[in-house]
């Protein structure tokens, strides 16, 4: 009873992609692209702050992809422990992208301080990525939520 339950919350092939929780893969992958893409081509005056954005940006990135991928395969079978693994990926995602929107907002408002004219297209850079931070960060914490549901209920 157990593995038909959790064959039913976690589709596979095509079905991954009309189905609720699992459809905010496609937003995640834009946001999550954009904000990658933002902070890449942005002048870093902090690497290390600036880094911890990239390296979530690129690792939830992968780890979606990874997720999306094995899902549309059906590499999970019937097994339970991929609705527990789904669940674990998104709390891990939601508070990686909340901790760098955080960061990149806090360096956006610094870098906002310096009336220097070099820094104003950083700023307008940053002040995009910081926006598609916080959407990347809203679509995990949704996708984290109703994946923590379909865990309880399987």
């Amino acid at each position: 009873m157990s593995s038909t339950t959790s064959t039913a919350s976690l589709p596979s092939g095509l079905a991954v992609l009309t189905t609720f929780p699992d459809v905010l893969f496609i937003p995640e992958f834009i946001f999550g692209g954009l904000v990658w893409i933002l902070v890449a081509s942005s002048h870093v005056p902090d690497p290390m702050l600036q880094g911890w954005v990239m390296f979530v940006s690129v690792f939830c990135f992968v780890m979606s992809t990874t997720l999306l991928c094995l899902y549309l395969c059906g590499a999970h079978g019937g097994s339970r422990s991929w609705v527990t693994l789904d669940a674990t990926c998104q709390v891990i995602a939601s508070l990686f992208y909340l901790s760098a929107a955080v960061l990149e907002a806090f360096f956006t408002y610094a870098a906002g301080l310096v009336p220097d004219s070099s820094v104003a297209e950083v700023y307008r850079e940053n002040i995009a990525a910081v926006v598609f931070a916080f959407l990347a960060t809203l679509v995990y914490v949704i996708h984290k939520v109703f994946s923590l549901l379909r865990w309880k209920s399987s």
